[in-house]
């Protein structure tokens, strides 16, 4: 019988594969021929869910990512949430190469970039759409690692992990990114959005190249003309493909639901409620108080300066949401979006106030403090609730929220970026030639009820990419590519020294492979 690695088993060995030296047989016993010949499905498998550990949840990668910008702060709360100055280290800028989530970011994107590259042995017969897939996974991850880390390690498919892995650098790294997304287009399926397709790959390229000048230099970045036709290029072929529009409620994307009802999004990684799912529900559990339901661990929030960029009827701010897995909320408080204010029980029959464990009412206040000691220390923050919880597998702990990476709302504003950087203005779909009137398709439309903007400029596009984009991974990239990212932020530096561009390579990783060498300043 042919012996046939759990998802979860192949994530274990993955992780073995990070801290150990070890072959690419696993030296368990079993041949590549027992784990996995003519099973490259199952193999494959394992490369998507490997992704849910650097990418799902409130740590790694989301951390790094919003935590050290004005959209996030994790404040200390008295005895919680101290973590040994993690958190206010990613804040303040103020991190090393020990930091534990820089380290685990690493550590697991080169595990999905290791499986996806496994699904490529010759052994396991992978079919020409399976390759592609695992290609284009392996150049997602590793556009990230480039993106935070500027360094992508990497082998050969079979080659022993024993031998350290190469590594590719800055513009190097993208081309080879570039040169694998184009190389395995065609041969991705038009859907579902949670694999890999060919829209996903369509948005990828258009990161690659609108950030190419800021992987160039990060400290002065400049946008060739090419680059960003190349992204309005491709932005015309997903929207000329008609396969998405603009949901019917904002948070649809995010629900639950989001596989049936969420027709923006082009890429998300999948969860099954009750089943199968990575650590999504840690975004809300980490901002729920304990009191409320679902419970949570009372932490992060948002700031409210980045808060005030909404205006007052823009329903991605907050509203009344209604949606498959959520409370009954029959006295319609709001539920999603800033949760600011009052809080109220959304399970019961009677309209029930929330209290701390003070016995203080839990109203949400606009004022935190990166570090909290007063009496009202467990409400200060207002709670950014983006992905609705599933109240029906919240208890599992496996909920059905897939995770979503690309949406057709970036794919509009990266279009209008492009055009403002020295791009060519074009037609497609019904959105508009002009950034203008590109963004205003997005603020207009009945699920954002924002309003026209009646100009546009880089820095009105930078707030609304925020505004559209929040907690959704892509802040800390956008401070970096519109020069803000070494500015002054609520709550954290005044101004930050240009090594914190770029994470550190972390220590661990840096006494196990000498290929890689440190990041200036660090």
């Amino acid at each position: 019988m042919k012996k046939i690695l759990s998802a979860a088993a192949m994530l274990a060995l993955l992780q073995l594969a990070n801290s150990c030296k070890i072959n690419e047989e696993f030296q368990a016993g079993l041949t590549p021929n027992q784990i996995g010949a003519g099973n490259a499905s199952s193999i494959l498998d394992g490369a998507y869910n490997a992704m849910r550990s650097p990418f799902q949840g409130a740590t790694q990668i989301f951390a790094m990512s919003e935590v050290t910008t004005d959209e996030r702060i994790m404040p200390t709360r008295a005895g919680d949430w101290d973590d040994n100055g993690k958190w206010r280290a990613l804040h303040l800028h103020n991190w090393d190469a020990n930091h534990p989530e820089i380290r685990d970011a690493f550590a697991n994107l080169g595990g999905v970039i290791f499986a996806a590259t496994d699904v490529l042995r010759p052994e396991f017969n992978a079919s020409t759409q399976q390759q592609s897939e695992a290609r284009f996974v392996r150049a997602f991850a590793s556009y990230w690692t480039l993106d935070l880390y500027d360094q992508v390690p990497y082998r050969d498919p079979g080659e022993l992990v024993a031998n350290n892995a190469r590594v590719r650098k800055g513009t190097e790294a993208l081309d080879f990114i570039i040169s694998e997304v184009n190389a395995v287009l065609a041969n991705l399926p038009d859907a579902p959005v949670y694999r890999a397709n060919k829209d996903a790959a369509r948005v990828l390229l258009m990161k690659c190249y609108l950030n190419r000048g800021v992987y160039t230099n990060r400290s002065a970045p400049t946008f060739a003309a090419a680059d960003m036709n190349q992204v309005i290029t491709l932005a015309d072929q997903i929207i000329n493909s008609n396969r998405y529009k603009f949901a019917s409620n904002y948070f649809d994307n995010f629900a639950p639901d989001n596989t049936n009802i969420g027709t923006e999004n082009i890429f998300t990684e999948l969860n099954i409620g009750g089943v199968s799912s990575g650590a999504q529900y840690d975004l809300w559990r980490f901002i729920s108080h304990y009191n409320m339901s679902p419970t949570g661990y009372n932490g992060p929030c948002a700031l409210p300066s980045f808060y005030d960029t909404f205006g007052a009827s823009d329903l991605r701010r907050g509203q009344v949401y209604k949606y498959t897995n959520g409370p009954t909320n029959r006295f319609n408080h709001q539920n999603v979006g800033f949760l600011i204010g009052q809080q109220y029980d959304l399970t019961t029959t009677t309209d029930v106030a929330l209290k701390d464990r003070t016995g203080a009412p839990l109203a949400f206040t606009r004022e935190v403090n990166l570090i909290e000691t007063g009496s009202n220390l467990e409400v200060t923050g207002i709670r950014p609730m983006k992905y609705p919880p599933d109240f029906t597998n919240n208890p599992a702990g496996t909920t059905d929220n897939d995770m979503v990476h690309f949406r057709l709302p970036d794919v509009l504003l990266m279009k209008a970026e492009a055009i403002l950087r020295g791009g060519t203005g074009t037609t497609a779909g019904t959105y508009g030639s002009t950034p203008l009137a590109l963004v205003n398709s997005i603020r207009t439309n009945a699920s954002r009820g924002a309003g026209a903007l009646a100009s546009l400029d880089l820095n009105t596009l930078f707030a609304e990419r925020g505004r559209e984009l929040y907690l959704e991974n892509w802040r800390r990239q956008d401070m970096v590519r519109f020069g803000k990212y070494l500015g002054a932020i609520e709550q954290g530096p005044t101004t930050s020294d240009a090594k914190y561009l770029i994470f550190p390579i972390p220590n661990q990783q840096l006494a196990v492979n000498p290929n890689l060498t440190q990041n200036p300043g660090y």
